[in-house]
């Protein structure tokens, strides 16, 4: 399932430093943080998407305290 979510992230270094530690999840087939467009695309497993979905989400805290994602 791929889904696009609008995000808060500082910085194009940040928003790629976020981008590539979500790549690494387990389950996730894709993600693209976007800096210009505060968006934030996810391709991740159907079955666990929302599990997911929030690890992603804390990864991006962990590296960039201010990153939000609005779902």
């Amino acid at each position: 399932m791929k889904k696009k979510f609008k995000c808060e992230i500082d910085c194009a270094n940040c928003a790629a430093k976020v981008e590539e530690a979500i790549k690494k999840i387990d389950g996730v087939n894709d993600a693209k943080v976007n800096f210009m467009m505060q968006k934030m695309t996810l391709d991740a497993d159907d079955d666990r998407f929302d599990e997911i979905l929030a690890e992603a989400i804390r990864t991006g805290k962990k590296i960039e305290p201010d990153f939000s994602v609005e779902v």
